[in-house]
């Protein structure tokens, strides 16, 4: 059973999982802000155009407050889940350890300063041998 539960935490927490989950809700809190556009500015817009109805003052702030409610609610929730999936990345990455930086795989000639591999005993670029100019370097140091 415990295997179960850690599985099923491993399944529930995968970035992709939860950023389909903050996906479905931030859809569902904008289909909000949509349908109150639609109801509160473009059909009072058309009926306004065609004629089918007359709106006074108090209608159109009516609308408007409806649409900034609806706006307010949107950035409320969005909010709301930014500092929920802070707080969750925050603690599933207690337990992990910090990868070690890799190992580095290229140097620059010291000659031309292009970037040539590690292993490299003379510049693919200026043709000068690296040899020589690692051993002036450590009589130097």
């Amino acid at each position: 059973m415990k295997k179960f539960i850690e599985e099923f935490k491993a399944f529930a927490l995968r970035g992709n999982m939860m950023d389909m989950a903050v996906g479905v809700i931030i859809g569902g809190a904008f289909t909000g802000i949509v349908n109150s556009l639609t109801e509160n500015f473009i059909n009072p817009i058309l009926n306004l155009v065609t004629g089918a109805a007359m709106y006074s003052l108090q209608d159109v702030a009516g609308f408007a407050s409806s649409f900034i409610s609806e706006l307010v609610n949107f950035f409320i929730l969005a909010f709301v889940l930014f500092c929920l999936l802070k707080g969750i990345n925050k603690i599933v990455s207690l337990g992990q350890k910090k990868p070690e930086p890799a190992a580095p795989t290229t140097k620059k000639c010291p000659y031309c300063l292009s970037e040539i591999p590690i292993e490299a005993t003379r510049c693919p670029h200026c043709t000068s041998a690296l040899e020589e100019a690692e051993a002036a370097a450590a009589v130097q140091e």
